[in-house]
């Protein structure tokens, strides 16, 4: 790890979100300071120490590197529509201003009721030119993709894309052969063990990539140049200081044909960099900061951990991941 990054004042955050997300109804995580600005590291509870280590190397790199030449310098997004009832599904596409939604489904097992509801009122809010691209996280067996993959492509009157329907390629290739729906591969990608030697064409049509796991924009575009498929750049969740990050990725893309995942910040009740500098879309899509945008003090001592044990794990977790980082992953 760069000698210029000062680890020990890293800073710990944690920030209620609007409504239970991929399990969680707080996100937390780290910011640490760097030469070239602000870094985040922010793996979820679930990535192990070994898969933190990406999460730690995207940090240092924001903070210590310039980002990598962008190609453009405005990024459309999709709005994210978390499980919720189909009155909020639609509130909050109808308040976003974009016309590409993500909608989470199967989050329990009798959910497709509720995901096919969902689905309906996300299309009512962005009539019929809107693009619906839903996301099951890999919890689906192949049977139970293909006949909810049918349904919701009904609901929707047409899907884009279905990111990440089941757990394995093998599965996505099964899915992908018996239904109409584009696939798109994410946790087959970032939670590989070798991203970069994922074969991913026979099972997907679109790779989603995510430079925060990925272990930062640099590797990421080497992932998304190895997928060989168009790519969707995703938020791991972060706030506007890690999304810099990520829009430094899709600055960069040669190419970039699919409005991405970057919207996230209005699944959070807060942030902690200033208003006028928090990274939230305008008109349906993101402005490509120069550089990280630096926490705001007072932002900070609203959204600071102050759980003294739970302060505690993260630095522990930190100097774990770090000693693992000093051997350099692949």
């Amino acid at each position: 790890m760069p000698a210029e990054v000062d680890f020990s004042s890293a800073l710990v955050y944690a920030i209620p979100l609007r409504t239970r997300f991929r399990g969680i109804t707080v996100r937390e995580g780290m910011l640490i300071e760097g030469p070239a600005g602000w870094g985040e590291f922010c793996p979820f509870a679930d990535y192990d120490d070994a898969e933190s280590v990406f999460w730690l190397l995207a940090a240092v790199e924001q903070a210590t590197r310039p980002p990598p030449p962008p190609v453009r310098d405005r990024i459309p997004v999709n709005c994210t529509v978390p499980a919720v009832g189909p009155e909020r599904a639609h509130e909050i596409v109808a308040a976003s201003g974009c016309t590409t939604a993500k909608v989470k489904v199967a989050d329990h097992p009798d959910a497709l009721a509720e995901d096919l509801a969902r689905v309906e009122a996300v299309r009512a809010a962005l009539g019929p030119p809107g693009r619906v691209r839903v996301d099951a996280n890999a919890v689906w067996d192949v049977d139970t993709a293909v006949r909810s993959l049918r349904l919701l492509d009904r609901a929707a009157g047409g899907l884009e894309y279905a990111e990440q329907p089941c757990r394995t390629l093998d599965e996505l290739a099964a899915v992908r052969r018996a239904v109409d729906v584009p696939i798109a591969a994410d946790e087959s990608i970032r939670r590989a063990d070798d991203p970069l030697r994922v074969a991913v064409a026979g099972a997907a049509d679109i790779a989603v990539v995510k430079g925060t796991p990925l272990g930062g924009a640099r590797r990421a575009l080497r992932v998304a140049e190895a997928a060989g498929l168009p790519c969707v750049v995703s938020s791991a969740l972060e706030t506007s200081v890690g999304l810099a990050g990520q829009l430094a990725l899709a600055a960069a893309l040669p190419e970039l044909p699919y409005a991405c995942g970057l919207g996230t910040l209005s699944l959070f009740t807060g942030d902690v960099v200033g208003d006028g500098v928090s990274l939230r879309p305008v008109g349906g899509s993101l402005s490509v900061p120069a550089a990280p945008p630096p926490p705001d003090p007072e932002r900070l001592a609203e959204f600071r951990l102050t759980d003294p044990e739970r302060e505690q794990w993260w630095r522990d977790r930190l100097a774990r991941v770090r000693a693992l980082a000093h051997a350099g992953p692949s």
